[in-house]
């Protein structure tokens, strides 16, 4: 059967459709592109805002005008959070809710007809998130989810009933996919997670992300290690000590900041505030001195005032961040920020975002800017053709566009950058 796969929103779905693709393949599948031809689609949802929820559902409308008589799947947070309203789109066959990959295979295969919606509720449960991915839109970067689920209850944020509560997968199990990836070629593993600063508490025993990263970096099994989104808390002295004595763990972090107010972080419910933010930045740059450092950004989140705009602008120009994320505040029903007074007009969050932006363009291109005549090492991605440049990044996230006699893809090289353009460094291949 050739099924077709579309993934909307973060890097965890993201691995959680490769899981399902590699599963699929194994079956005997053919992963489609997702366009028309394929005999079924699916749909792995996003439900972070209203709007996310709206796209999901006009995706499966328009793969059914594609081929009325294909399967139509939808699963992912939208379906998890909300599979009343997912059943309810007429187009949709099936809906399958997060960690049910045995169900949806069945779905699939005709053998669950007699039941339309499968769903069961993950603030309840306590099992392991499923590993198994091992097809990536290339052979250089994996991602692994080690962790899924939140307990923190942002007021912003619905993931915590979408993914319910925090678990874990244990190290052992992640040393032995780390091994797996690592044979299948690839040169670079993502450690991913709904709060992955949170990795571990909920494990018997229990360990932190440090142990966890540090583990993986004697056993070095991959060429490169990089941590996905942190929050300011978890970033600890202990383990930004681990990420320097390494040679596998790149100097590169993300901080969901979200807010650089301290106003805003309460009403946010954030765990920390602007003083604790400052120290845990200056611990990562006195550590790390050359560290990427990319964070999240809320523009727009309500009761922000003008002062409180200006006062966390001012703040993330201040600090060494290297770029930006910046989502202009979307309602989200459900969600306790719903509810709170003084929401923005839809304008004056959209002058915001696009302030923040333009800031954090800024940012990148001073940032790649002074590694001009630095050397760095590099990952070129993509498949080599004679005479034609290479980019990949650097180990602090840099993106840098490669020259070189011999180049090839998926093998670290030392570049020497001669010039930045936007964003963008380039130079040559000194040695490999």
């Amino acid at each position: 059967m050739k099924i077709a796969i579309t993934t909307l929103g973060c890097k965890v779905n993201q691995y959680d459709s490769a899981a399902l693709a590699t599963q699929l393949g194994h079956a005997g599948h053919t992963i489609h592109p997702f366009e028309p031809g394929a005999d079924a689609y699916i749909v792995n949802t996003c439900t972070i805002t209203d709007r996310a929820d709206a796209e999901s559902r006009q995706l499966a409308r328009r793969v059914k005008r594609w081929n009325p008589r294909a399967r139509i799947i939808m699963t992912g947070c939208y379906a998890q959070a909300n599979p009343a309203g997912a059943a309810a789109v007429p187009e949709v066959d099936f809906v399958i809710g997060l960690d049910r990959r045995s169900e949806l295979l069945r779905a699939l295969s005709g053998d669950l007809d007699t039941e339309r919606v499968v769903v069961s509720d993950l603030r309840r449960t306590e099992s392991q998130p499923p590993l198994g991915a091992e097809v990536f839109g290339g052979r250089t970067r994996a991602f692994l989810k080690v962790q899924d689920g939140c307990d923190l209850f942002c007021t912003f944020c619905i993931v915590p009933w979408s993914r319910g509560r925090s678990r874990s997968v244990p190290p052992r199990a992640i040393l032995a996919e780390i091994d797996k990836l690592a044979a299948l070629g690839f040169q670079e593993v993502v450690l991913t997670g709904i709060h992955l600063g949170g990795y571990g508490e909920d494990l018997q025993p229990r360990v932190c992300l440090a142990d966890l990263v540090e583990m993986i970096a004697e056993r070095a099994a991959v060429p490169r290690l990089r941590l996905s989104s942190i929050d300011p808390p978890e970033i600890t002295p202990r383990l930004l000590d681990i990420m320097r004595r390494s040679e596998a763990v790149c100097p590169h972090l993300h901080m969901p900041v979200q807010a650089a107010e301290d106003g805003v972080l309460r009403r946010m419910r954030r765990r920390y505030d602007t003083r604790l933010l400052r120290d845990v930045v200056a611990e990562i740059r006195r550590q790390l001195p050359d560290a990427g450092l990319g964070t999240d950004v809320i523009a727009g989140f309500p009761g922000e005032t003008e002062g409180d705009f200006e006062s966390g602008r001012a703040l993330l120009d201040e600090l060494p961040f290297s770029y930006f994320h910046v989502f202009p505040y979307s309602r989200r029903r459900g969600t306790t920020a719903v509810k709170l007074s003084g929401h923005l007009p839809k304008a004056v969050i959209a002058a915001r975002a696009q302030r923040l932006r333009k800031l954090g363009e800024h940012k990148r291109g001073a940032f790649a800017a002074g590694f001009v005549g630095a050397m760095l090492r590099v990952l070129p991605e993509g498949t080599q053709v004679p005479g034609r440049v290479l980019s990949g990044y650097a180990r602090n996230y840099v993106r840098v566009r490669v020259r070189g006699d011999a180049l090839a893809a998926n093998r670290e090289v030392s570049v020497r950058v001669g010039s930045v353009r936007g964003a963008l460094a380039e130079g040559v291949v000194e040695r490999r």
